[in-house]
Parts: structure tokens; sequence; C-alpha cells
């Protein structure tokens, strides 16, 4: 795979959209972030630590926080998700709102900068 413009590039349909308001909130949040792998995903990194990546797959969407720590404490949020600490499963007719989205990134950046 290579970076995360690349990979958005060859989604087609209504996940391409979904994944890039993810990656616009991320580059929205952290202006300095890398486009780069992380984990053999394309991601955007910020000090070369890996900030997000999305990802279509054959049954979901899937965003990455690079954290097992990040979604675990936001448990009660997930409710209507699918998740595990790694990764938190949603759809085009599911998606994470927005706000969520920010504290999910917001966390990490906090854990990345320390």
């Amino acid at each position: 795979m290579g970076t995360v413009t690349e990979y958005l590039e060859n989604v087609t349909g209504p996940n391409r959209p979904a994944l890039e308001r993810i990656v616009g909130i991320a580059r929205e949040l952290a202006p300095d972030a890398e486009e780069g792998t992380s984990y053999g995903m394309p991601a955007l990194l910020v000090d070369g630590k890996g900030l997000v990546s999305v990802l279509e797959t054959k049954k979901h969407l899937a965003l990455y926080p690079f954290s097992g720590q990040i979604l675990p404490e936001m448990s009660e949020e997930l409710g209507g998700y699918s998740w595990s600490p790694g990764t938190l499963r949603f759809s085009v007719d599911n998606p994470v709102p927005d706000s969520l989205v920010r504290r999910i990134l917001e966390t990490r950046l906090a854990a990345i900068r320390k």
C-alpha cells in the first residue's frame, strides 16, 4: 500500500468520502502530519509515529488510532460500533460522528506529543 492520498484515490463509491472526512479532520488537528505507513498501512504520521489510518475492508470501514488505550477509554461512546482496542469499525450508514473522531485523534496527538 502507498501513502494515504494514493490509497484514497483507489477507494471508490460512497466509502471514499467517508474515509476522506476522517483524514480531513486529522489534517485539521495536525497540519504538520506527514503521509507514510505504520504497521503496513497508509497512515498520517506525527513525529514519525502513527496518528491515524483509515481503511476499507470487505465488510466495513475501519479507523486505526495506533494505540490500544484510546478506544477502551471511550467504550461508553462506542456502543453503536464494533471495536477492539486498536480498531473502530464503522460504515457509511453508521459513520463515526465528527466530535468522536476529534476526541480520538486529539487523545492520540496528546499521547504522541508527550
